[in-house]
């Protein structure tokens, strides 16, 4: 119907700036590929040393404390761990926490400073928010093309996948907590003088702390989110016992490997969770 219009060769065009952006950044690729490898990997081997036993008492007692001192979270935690660790699946587990880890604390350290900059400028604004939504909207398996061609197999690609995908929520509650501090408090700030970084860190940043923490919470989510998928580039972890289990079709061990990202999931959310009430 439409074959007078010639067709657009974005796959191509899009080829091509995957390649020059591999070619031309390969000395940063490179080294950071083999550095961040390298840390990701002792990071896991150093935390599967631990005994899984002194891991679970530590969990259990941090989930107590931040809990209020209720019984629920702590023994939910003991419960859930010892059975990870009974399905000898606790070094996948140690792989995928620090997948998570990291992946979370790059998204956290550049997408709050992010979210400040759209909280004070519309402009800025108006130029991330499409730039959010795509990163939101794109299938989370795309993302594993150009981190595979950056980095190649392995941790390191998946991490980067997980960051792109997990980036986003901790940018808008951001945004949106710092705008939605009260307009007399700012005022009253300016009334007493402060600088923009006074008000910054003295009234707006801890106003909008629970909203923050919440994208926080969203973050670390989508993060484990993409143990799974993360896995089909080489990532280790729970997310290649599923993956494997899917190729060799036993519902088994899918379902012990998928239980053991729920309970981790579910000990992380209510911690963080915990961690904000508590600082309320």
């Amino acid at each position: 119907m439409l074959d007078f219009i010639p067709s657009l060769p974005i796959a191509s065009w899009v080829d091509d700036a995957v390649k020059w952006v591999t070619n031309t950044f390969e000395f940063f690729f490179d080294p950071v590929k083999d550095n961040f490898g390298w840390l990701l990997d002792i990071s896991a081997e150093y935390l599967s040393m631990i005994p899984p036993v002194i891991v679970i008492l530590l969990v259990a007692v941090l989930a107590f404390f931040m809990s209020g001192k209720k019984l629920g979270l702590a023994v939910f935690s003991i419960i859930g761990l010892l059975f990870i660790e009974n399905q000898e699946l606790w070094s996948e587990l140690m792989y995928t926490f620090t997948l998570v880890l990291y992946s979370s604390l790059l998204a956290v350290v550049i997408g709050i400073p992010v979210g400040i900059l759209m909280s004070k400028s519309n402009t800025a604004e108006s130029i991330i928010r499409p730039i959010l939504d795509f990163m939101q909207t794109m299938p989370a398996f795309v993302y594993l093309i150009p981190a595979v061609a950056f980095f190649g197999i392995g941790m390191v690609p998946g991490v980067f996948a997980s960051f792109i995908f997990a980036t986003p929520p901790v940018v808008r509650f951001t945004n949106l907590g710092i705008r939605q501090v009260s307009t007399e408090l700012v005022e009253a700030s300016d009334a007493f003088g402060a600088t923009g970084q006074q008000k910054l860190f003295k009234v707006e940043l801890p106003m909008a702390k629970p909203t923050i923490m919440a994208g926080v919470n969203q973050t670390i989510m989508l993060s484990l989110s993409m143990v799974v998928i993360a896995s089909m580039i080489g990532a280790s972890g729970l997310g290649r016992d599923v993956l494997s289990a899917l190729q060799r079709a036993e519902a088994g061990a899918g379902f012990v490997a998928g239980f053991a990202i729920v309970i981790l999931a579910i000990i992380i959310d209510r911690l963080t969770q915990n961690f904000n009430k508590s600082n309320q």
